[in-house]
């Protein structure tokens, strides 16, 4: 197996994904922008949602919330509406608390420092690292899922269950330090690419987890219940479990956990945001 990159394999690797995004290259509407609160506003969406959803989604959310002031003043019954159809809706409100305390805590300016970023409701360690190369061009290394596809196409054929510790000294040796905002642009399409043409080598990684199906799941439940929500603002919880076509015990158990999550609010048996 391949215990490192020479110096000529990091440059001839270079050469083949930036000659693809060269002539290949995504145009995605957060690419046109360095504004920090974009950047973040586009990576949370990213999170769990394809590229297409995330396109159609973004520039309607911007258009709404076009500062990070803007997104910590508005309701959040307001920030739901907006991202209706995106899903796992625990993420619009980590949005909007991690405005709230970006405003409070650094005068509306996001930080360019990772474990300051990893502070902030809904960023973990791969979105911090993301942040500060999209938004601050810094020299961070990380994995995310189309990353992980081309290092283990290139690096590591014909093995199984590879690990994220075994690729990252990999995509650091290979990190374009001069530019890493450009680099991993082009490591995310090229990614894509992969995907597309040779299945997805990610279902080679010790971390791939297929995704559950949607469809009767909690999710599909959880979405449903916040829909009816934002329609008729106030509900009796008898109100809830009626519209929604599951068993009522489901209905308050999941009604539990959303008020746990703080994403709705319960009081005299009705319930609002």
């Amino acid at each position: 197996m391949l215990k490192r990159l020479s110096p000529d394999r990091v440059r001839a690797f270079r050469r083949k994904v930036y000659r693809y995004y060269k002539a290949n290259g995504r145009d995605l509407p957060w690419r046109k922008t360095r504004d920090p609160y974009r950047i973040v506003v586009s990576e949370i969406m990213l999170q769990q949602t394809q590229v297409d959803r995330v396109a159609l989604k973004y520039p309607e959310f911007i258009k709404r919330f076009p500062t990070i002031r803007k997104l910590a003043k508005t309701p959040v019954k307001d920030v739901f509406t907006v991202w209706q159809g995106m899903g796992y809706n625990r993420r619009a409100l980590s949005l909007k608390r991690l405005a709230e305390q970006v405003v409070r805590q650094y005068s509306g300016r996001v930080p360019d420092d990772e474990e300051a970023l990893r502070s902030l409701p809904g960023i973990g360690s791969a979105t911090a690292s993301s942040i500060c190369a999209f938004a601050f061009n810094k020299p961070v290394v990380f994995i995310e899922t189309n990353i992980r596809s081309v290092f283990i196409h290139e690096f590591f054929c014909g093995r199984q269950d590879v690990s994220d510790a075994a690729i990252l000294p990999f995509v650091g040796a290979a990190l374009d330090r001069k530019n890493p905002c450009r680099w991993y642009n082009a490591l995310m399409d090229y990614g894509v690419m992969l995907k597309k043409k040779f299945g997805n080598p990610g279902r080679k990684s010790a971390h791939y987890v297929r995704q559950s199906k949607f469809e009767g799941s909690n999710r599909q439940v959880r979405g449903a219940i916040l829909k009816i929500l934002i329609r008729d603002k106030e509900l009796k919880e008898e109100a809830i479990i009626q519209k929604i076509n599951t068993g009522p015990e489901r209905v308050i158990s999941l009604l539990n956990d959303l008020q746990k999550e703080g994403l709705l609010k319960r009081s005299g048996g009705y319930v609002t945001f």
